[in-house]
């Protein structure tokens, strides 16, 4: 990794689509526990209500996840990654407004979880098609570790200070704070310099609908990526289900405090933090296949202690501790590992629309997991939906084990060729 890591940080252009992308994703710490709260507490939203909350945020990639990805493919994605992040700090802006009107209340909220949600979709999908016009391909998961580094330093101060801050001026002022990261994540994109190319005549002509459909194709008859998406699909139906009720697992079931839900989430940040970093030198050593196996395998382990955790509120709060580690370390080893290949399995002309079509697949079984933990959440209780959940997150690492892309060997590299 040394190379490359040294090649990164000569890349100025790189450097700054990390340090705005740091920036952003430190103040959506604030908004990850302020919003919830503001639902739970705030507002007083019952179980179905938190699983709509969750699955706005979500549900826009079903909605314009590939029409953003043809988008990117069809136009110069700088700029949109500029307008997503000035549109997000706008949306946002309007939380803590209302506030101060007296004017809040969850239809609001809904609204701007979900168009903050859609150009989530827009910026995400772009600047993961983006990367590989800063980055070399060889350094791919270099450049995906260190954004990933970014997520995790944001994790490991941003739920504590989000719980302080909440605690001193309130979850809706709070989120002001995000809104102002998302303008610094936007001058950040604005001094792009790199000259980016216009994407080909040809793509221009192609209509909207057949764009779409040929990075539905693309996966479709690509072994590897059609049993990574497939895989990752599965497991966040169980992901979305587990999120949406966490923040009112912890303040209800167990009776914790913001300060206390805010210092345990993170917990998990040091964990992802070592995951990232450590990532390249995972993959290096037990091949990609090995490393999507045991990254799926650790973190799904971190999924059965929160749904176990409980008795005295020392060991309640040591098991979630635990649980928030594993999450934290085996997410990134998982997440950068199986971006990195996409990327690196995936010709430029066809990035965006293949990511769009993979994220709609994966991203989209968020909200999905989200309404369907609600419902069940309403039914069973909040304990019993997150058992269940986590017995369904084993089909992850149970899947790569058994498809091809848990039999990879080879690493990251240039291969761009369909393998039916």
């Amino acid at each position: 990794m040394g190379s490359r890591d040294a090649g990164l940080r000569r890349n100025p252009e790189f450097l700054k689509l990390w340090a705005g992308e740091s920036v952003s994703l430190l103040g959506s710490q604030v908004t990850a526990l302020a919003l919830p709260l503001v639902a739970a507490v705030a507002l007083r939203a019952t179980p179905v209500e938190m699983g709509v909350l969750a699955a706005a945020d979500t549900a826009p990639i079903l909605a314009l996840g590939l029409v953003a990805g043809a988008w990117s493919d069809r136009r110069r994605r700088r700029p949109l990654l500029l307008a997503a992040n000035a549109g997000r700090a706008a949306l946002l802006a309007t939380i803590p407004l209302a506030a101060l009107l007296g004017r809040l209340a969850l239809p609001q909220l809904y609204a701007v979880a979900f168009l903050v949600g859609a150009l989530g979709v827009v910026f995400d999908t772009t600047y993961q098609a983006y990367l590989p016009a800063l980055v070399a391909r060889d350094a791919l998961v270099a450049g995906n570790a260190r954004l990933e580094v970014s997520r995790s330093v944001a994790q490991v101060v941003g739920p504590a200070a989000a719980g302080a801050l909440v605690a001193l001026v309130t979850a809706p002022l709070a989120i002001a704070l995000d809104a102002g990261s998302f303008v610094v994540a936007a001058v950040s994109v604005a001094l792009i310099r790199r000259p980016e190319p216009a994407p080909a005549a040809g793509e221009k002509r192609l209509g909207l609908g057949r764009e779409i459909v040929a990075g539905l194709r693309y996966i479709a008859m690509h072994r590897l990526l059609r049993a990574l998406t497939a895989a990752t699909g599965l497991a966040n139906l169980a992901s979305g289900a587990i999120f949406a009720l966490l923040i009112l697992y912890l303040a209800r079931d167990l009776a914790l405090p913001p300060a206390v839900i805010g210092a345990l989430l993170t917990v998990g940040g040091p964990a992802a933090l070592l995951g990232a970093l450590s990532v390249d030198r995972i993959a290096g050593r037990l091949d990609v296949g090995r490393t999507l196996v045991v990254g799926s395998l650790v973190f799904t382990a971190g999924d059965f202690a929160l749904a176990l955790a409980g008795g005295p509120r020392g060991a309640t709060v040591a098991v979630l501790a635990l649980a928030q580690a594993l999450i934290g370390f085996g997410s990134p080893v998982y997440n950068v590992t199986a971006i990195s290949l996409r990327q690196s399995l995936t010709p430029d002309a066809l990035l965006g629309r293949v990511t769009a079509s993979a994220r709609v697949v994966t991203v989209g079984a968020l909200p999905l997991g989200a309404l369907l933990g609600g419902a069940l959440g309403a039914r069973l209780g909040l304990r019993p939906t997150l058992l269940v959940a986590a017995c369904w997150a084993l089909l992850l690492p149970a899947w790569l084990a058994l498809s091809p892309v848990g039999s990879r060997k080879s690493g990251v590299g240039r291969e761009v060729s369909v393998d039916s």
